[in-house]
């Protein structure tokens, strides 16, 4: 897919309506860099991968319902790339990621995301393509992407409900351009109430604080 121009985020469009099934699960796909978020989506939308693909068979008629389906005004939460972490730069030792002295930058290029419900809890998975890019400095051979996805409760005061850190790695190739694919298939949060779940959505971002060591736990 053709990388697209850096954009801000707009306005987040309204909720579709639909009705729960059984293991109904949500998706929906953005491109480009801070995109309009997609609009939040019914569970009945349901697809077999988060990048594409043939969608699920529907249920057999007559097929007798799960014992724990998801409320009918649940919601999968659109996906928006968090403003200010949005590229990630790196330069070279002792210098700032700008001109001759960047080595690489890494931008998003696509998201997906899919939700699924079982017992008063959803589990998201979070899809992220992007593309690394060599810099005039030199990119390493090897490149650590550092990465966040967080639920957040949008309002006048921001909630954060859900956040975790993720890593991944590419072989940097002759040309200097690679892609890269993440799928964060554990973030996991309870279901929120009635229309609540209008106001959540998936932030993703950049993090270079998840390319630090965890701290040691002291001693007892």
């Amino acid at each position: 897919m053709e990388d697209k121009p850096v954009l801000r985020t707009a306005a987040r469009p309204g909720r579709s309506r639909g009705i729960a099934l059984p293991g109904a699960i949500s998706l929906a796909i953005g491109c480009s860099m801070l995109a309009t978020p997609a609009s939040s989506q019914s569970f009945t939308d349901r697809f077999k991968n988060l990048f594409g693909g043939k969608s699920e068979q529907a249920p057999a008629p007559g097929a007798p319902p799960a014992a724990d389906e998801a409320p009918s005004d649940l919601s999968c939460p659109p996906v928006s790339i968090r403003a200010g972490a949005s590229t990630y730069q790196v330069a070279a030792p002792g210098k700032q990621p700008v001109g001759n002295d960047l080595r690489f930058q890494v931008t998003i290029t696509r998201t997906a995301r899919e939700c699924s419900y079982n017992a008063g809890e959803i589990t998201a998975r979070i899809g992220i393509q992007g593309r690394v890019i060599a810099g005039p400095a030199g990119a390493p051979s090897n490149v650590d992407i550092p990465l966040r996805v967080a639920v957040v409760q949008s309002g006048v005061q921001e909630k954060t409900i859900a956040t975790k850190a993720y890593r991944t790695s590419v072989t940097m190739s002759e040309d200097g351009s690679v892609p890269f694919t993440l799928v964060a298939e554990d973030l996991a949060y309870p279901a929120p109430p009635g229309a609540v779940g209008d106001s959540y959505i998936f932030y993703i971002g950049f993090d270079p604080q998840a390319l630090r060591p965890e701290p040691k736990a002291r001693r007892k």
